[in-house]
Order: C-alpha cells, then structure tokens, then sequence
C-alpha cells in the first residue's frame, strides 16, 4: 500500500535488538563469531556495531519494558524471523564457523533463487543465514 499514507523518512536500519536469556553466553558468541565491536555495555545490554546496523542483545527480563502490551515470547515458541549476512564465499565461511564450534542448522545449499546459503543459530536460538549469489 504506497502512496500518500506512506512514511518516507523510515529507510535506514538502525538497531534490532534481540532479547536474550544468557546475555554474557550471547555477548561471547558475538564477539567471536561476528568479530563485532562494542559499543554500548550496561548490566542488561550489550549494543554491537555491524557496519551501519547495531545489534542490541537485551537481558529478557528488560524487554516487557520496551513493549508492552505485547507479550515476549520465550525461545521455546519458535522461529518468526531470520537475518541474512551476505558473506562473499559461504562455504569458507562455514568452515570457520565450525572450527569454532558452531553447528549449522542447513547447508551449504544451493538455492533455486540463485543464492548459496547456510543457517545457524546463535545461543538465545536467533537465526542467522549465511548467502551469496550463484
């Protein structure tokens, strides 16, 4: 639905902010895997910066605060979305994932949409995709 009742100032990714059961299992695994920088860490957050998107692991308990009345599910409830890094060989990529004691949930595989890709998840059961084009 576009037209004159869209947003146009809402274009840029900020932040996601993924909420958390173990945040400092979580801060580990992002340091380690995303080589990621540190830019914001209190008691029950830790931001990390991905290029020009920021990645904010948030304690659980926090989270109602941020959206009530929804409710926050518990990772037991299943997947609802996943985040997709293009990465320019999925393949080596894997291979340091699993040398770091990473599991992949699927691939490598090739896909009929013209990409390569591999999923995993991180401790708090996020999804993350691997891709590149084919």
């Amino acid at each position: 639905m576009m037209g004159a009742g869209t947003i146009t100032e809402m274009k840029e990714l900020e932040c996601i902010t993924l909420f958390v059961e173990d945040l400092a299992g979580s801060k580990k695994f992002y340091l380690e895997i995303f080589d990621a920088k540190i830019a914001y860490e209190d008691p029950v957050s830790v931001v990390f910066k991905l290029e020009s998107v920021m990645i904010n692991l948030l304690r659980i308990s926090e989270a109602p605060g941020l959206i009530v009345p929804a409710k926050v599910a518990d990772s037991s409830a299943g997947q609802r979305l996943m985040f997709t890094v293009r990465v320019p060989n999925v393949d080596e990529v894997c291979g340091k994932l699993k040398t770091l004691g990473v599991q992949l949930l699927n691939g490598p595989l090739d896909r009929p949409w013209g990409r390569r890709t591999a999923a995993f998840a991180d401790p708090a059961g996020h999804i993350w995709e691997l891709a590149h084009e084919i």
